[in-house]
C-alpha cells in the first residue's frame, strides 16, 4: 500500500520548529509509515538537520519551499518568521483541501511573529478555520490516557466568562463526541467542567454552571450523547486519568493544558477538530530559549505526525 503524503510545516524559523521538524521526519518510526514533505526554508531546514547531526536525504523526505524565511533571528521572533510560517501554513492547507496530502502536521509558530507581520489571527487554530471556511472547530489535546477540548483558546482569562454561552458549550461538546468516534471510540463519555471553584458551589462563586453550561449539557444530553457535568474542575480530569469518562470538555485554555501537560509533556499532540482536513501538531511552543541548540527532543512531533497518520482518510 502506498504510504500517506504528509505535509509537516516547518514553523517560526527562529524556535525548535526546523530541528524537531527534521528530526522527526527522518525518524525510523516515521519513514515506516508515511512519505513526509516538509514545508519551509530549504536552508533553514538543512541547517536544521545538521546541527542535529544529520542531513536531509530527498529520498527520504521532500522538501517544498514556497517562500524563503527571510531575515529571520535564530532564538527570537521576527515579522520576518511570523510571515513565513503563515505562507507554509497556508500552501499546506491548500494542499490538503485539494488532495495533494493525505494530512498536515505544523511546527510551533509564535503568535507574537505572527502579530509583527500583521496578521489577524492569534494562533494555529484560529488561522486553519479561516483557510478552510469552517465556522464549528475546536482545538483538542491528547496526551497519555487524557483527551481534551477547550470550548474557549487564546483570549485572556478575563474574558472567558463572557465567551460562555449555551450555544458555544453545546456545540464543543458535540465537537468532543464526534471526536471520539473518530478515534475508533465507539460510545463515547464525555465529562464537562465547570468554570468556577466547586462548580460554583450552587451559585455562590458563580452562575455560569447555572445559566450556561448545565442548560449545554442537558441540549447535548436530549441529543442523546453520553455527557455528564458540570464537574468541579479540580476533580474532573481526574474521571479522565482513571478511565472513568473518554474526554473533557474543559472551559478555558490553561484549565485543559495544565493537567495533560503534567503528566504527556513530551507526548502531547494538539488536534484542530471540526476542519475538512486533518491537522495535528505538537504540544509545545517554539522553545526559544532552546533554539538552534541541537538539543530540542521530537517526541511531540513524532506523536503527531503518528496520530495524522492514524487519522488521515483512505485513499
Amino acid at each position: 500500500m502506498e504510504k500517506k503524503k504528509i505535509a509537516i510545516t516547518m514553523g517560526d524559523a527562529g524556535g525548535i520548529g526546523p530541528e524537531v521538524a527534521v528530526k522527526a521526519s527522518l525518524s525510523k518510526d516515521i519513514q515506516k509509515i508515511c512519505h513526509p514533505c516538509l514545508i519551509g526554508d530549504r536552508g533553514v531546514l538543512e541547517e536544521a538537520a545538521r546541527i542535529s547531526g544529520t542531513c536531509l536525504d530527498a529520498e527520504k523526505t521532500e522538501v517544498i519551499q514556497p517562500q524563503p524565511a527571510g531575515g529571520f533571528l535564530r532564538g527570537r521572533f521576527s515579522p520576518e518568521s511570523g510571515k513565513a510560517s503563515y505562507i507554509y501554513i497556508k500552501y499546506a492547507t491548500e494542499g490538503c483541501l485539494r488532495g495533494d496530502f493525505h494530512a498536515m502536521v505544523t511546527a510551533p509558530v509564535s503568535k507574537e511573529a505572527l502579530r509583527m507581520a500583521g496578521l489577524p489571527w492569534p494562533g494555529h487554530t484560529e488561522m486553519l478555520a479561516e483557510l478552510t471556511s469552517t465556522e464549528k472547530y475546536a482545538m483538542m489535546l491528547v496526551g497519555g490516557p487524557l483527551r481534551v477540548v477547550l470550548v474557549t483558546t487564546h483570549i485572556p482569562l478575563e474574558e472567558v466568562p463572557g465567551k460562555l454561552t449555551e450555544e458555544t458549550i453545546f456545540r464543543k461538546i458535540e465537537l468532543a463526541y464526534e471526536a471520539c468516534r473518530m478515534l475508533g471510540i465507539k460510545s463515547p463519555a464525555v465529562a464537562v467542567s465547570g468554570l468556577n471553584p466547586h462548580g460554583g458551589e450552587g451559585g455562590l462563586f458563580g452562575r455560569e454552571e447555572i445559566e450556561v453550561i448545565e442548560p449545554a449539557i442537558k441540549e447535548a444530553q436530549g441529543r442523546g450523547l453520553n455527557v455528564k457535568g458540570p464537574f468541579p474542575p479540580d476533580v474532573v480530569f481526574r474521571l479522565a486519568y482513571t478511565g472513568k469518562v473518554d474526554i473533557v470538555v474543559a472551559m478555558y485554555h490553561d484549565q485543559g493544558l495544565i493537567p495533560l501537560k503534567m503528566i504527556a509533556f513530551d507526548q502531547g499532540v494538539n488536534i484542530t477538530i471540526g476542519l475538512p482536513i486533518i491537522r495535528t501538531s505538537p504540544d509545545h511552543g517554539t522553545a526559544y530559549d532552546i533554539a538552534w541548540g541541537g538539543t530540542a527532543r521530537p517526541d511531540s512531533m513524532i506523536e503527531a505526525v503518528k496520530l495524522a497518520v492514524k487519522l488521515s482518510h483512505p485513499e
